[in-house]
């Protein structure tokens, strides 16, 4: 069994981290591969390593002194390095570096180093070779991951490596520079070599024992979930619930590699696995997960014998195109079409949305709902557990909760409701308890 493991910056921040990592690796011999993120926070009010780096780099391109920054992450590393007690000396590095960012070095390069160096530290402490990212992580020329070249070069380079450290966040373009994934991008890069490695597991240790059913900052003590198809992970990750970068699971999803999330502080919890499919794995959940967001609009409209009226759907969502906008969701009757669009993308142009409609589709009435908020309950259970609907509809109707807008998928997966945003946070409780598993769903 051939595993790749993440650790993310809360995993790494100190040297305690780095012992707690290093028990972890070291008691599955599996654990063959590891991604490391940059330092994370020690402590509440403490920075992280990249944020103070992205710091040096904004000083110094506006010529402004960075070293006294520079110093607070040199010193950072030195602690780690002291600390562990090794004898690697990083000191010609940061010396590279910082004069690199002195000489206009790109963001990117500037960004990627809290990875570089964690990543050099970690594998000098576990005895194991280090690999730089830059050697076997590749972009095209536009910037997008260039997935055949690196697998390639991964699986040739690896094959000659029983063992080692690859910093995550950053790869190569054709030219050599370093570009960097989104922020979180170290997931993305743990991916990529489960992928290309046909790994059995890709374990992703950061510092929560896996996915909760809630928000808990929403919901006060949610259940964990212990097991979540891709399938629902990307419902509820549109949602934002998901302590994985969305990237990170398209190339493992791809190859059918399951990922675990780990809690590198309770390494004996078992954390939630997410799998390509949990057939006969339901169990008594009937709902996986509740998670919503505040931040939409809903456009109305209604025009008689609708649904025989050939392309009329097309010509209202091809209205919204033209002013650069994209639909959230288009539940529908058959003389209504309802279109729910994000307000970040409709800000400034709500008017002219609405305008443009009434000239291009001509409705017998259109309304516009503001500050709505979407809620997804979602479960692969729901599937076989009639009155589940009901269920969501009826413990929003006990709290007086007014739904504005339904729609539920093809694949009975999810149930989107439609709220006012001000009824957000009791709805979403009143829906956890509903459906809490540990009452009994």
């Amino acid at each position: 069994m051939l595993k790749v493991v993440k650790f993310g910056g809360s995993s790494l921040a100190d040297a305690d981290q780095f012992r707690k990592v290093a028990a972890i690796i070291n008691a599955e011999p599996e654990r063959r591969y590891v991604v490391a993120s940059a330092p994370g926070k020690r402590h509440y009010e403490d920075e992280k390593v990249t944020d103070l780096l992205l710091r040096c780099h904004a000083l110094a391109t506006d010529r402004n002194p960075f070293k006294e920054t520079f110093e607070l992450i040199a010193n950072r590393f030195r602690g780690i390095i002291q600390d562990l007690g090794l004898s690697l000396s990083i000191e010609e590095e940061l010396n590279t570096v910082y004069e690199a960012i002195g000489a206009g070095a790109t963001v990117d390069y500037v960004a990627s180093r809290g990875e570089y160096f964690n990543s050099m530290i970690l594998a000098d402490y576990l005895g194991v070779e280090f690999i730089d990212a830059e050697r076997c992580i590749f972009f095209t020329k536009d910037g997008k991951l260039d997935s055949h070249k690196t697998n390639t070069v991964l699986e040739n380079l690896l094959a000659m490596v029983p063992r080692a450290v690859v910093p995550g966040f950053y790869g190569a373009m054709p030219d050599g520079s370093i570009k960097t994934f989104s922020r979180g991008g170290s997931d993305i890069t743990g991916s990529i070599l489960a992928e290309a490695l046909e790994a059995d597991l890709y374990e992703n240790w950061t510092d929560v024992s896996g996915m909760l059913m809630a928000d808990p900052r929403i919901v006060e003590n949610p259940a964990p979930i212990d097991i979540i198809t891709y399938r629902e992970l990307r419902e509820l990750s549109y949602m934002g619930a998901t302590v994985l970068h969305e990237d990170a699971v398209f190339p493992v999803r791809r190859s059918g590699i399951p990922i675990n999330i780990r809690n590198t502080n309770a390494p004996e919890d078992i954390g939630t696995m997410i799998v390509p499919h949990a057939d006969g794995m339901s169990g008594d959940r009937v709902v996986t997960g509740i998670a919503g967001k505040t931040g939409f609009t809903a456009i109305y409209i209604e025009r008689d014998m609708m649904n025989s009226e050939l392309g009329y759907g097309r010509r209202v969502l091809e209205t919204i195109e033209r002013r650069g906008i994209n639909f959230e969701h288009l539940p529908s009757g058959i003389d209504t079409i309802t279109v729910v669009l994000s307000n970040k993308e409709l800000e400034g142009k709500k008017d002219l949305v609405v305008a443009d409609l009434m000239r291009s589709v001509r409705p017998d009435t259109i309304r516009v709902y503001d500050n709505l908020a979407l809620l997804a309950v979602v479960g692969r259970g729901m599937i076989s557990s009639p009155g589940v609907a009901a269920k969501v509809f009826d413990t929003l109707a006990k709290e007086k909760i007014n739904i504005r807008m339904i729609d539920q998928g093809s694949s009975e997966l999810n149930i989107i409701v439609g709220i006012s945003a001000e009824d957000y946070l009791p709805a979403m409780n009143a829906l956890y308890n509903a459906f809490d598993p540990r009452k009994g769903q």
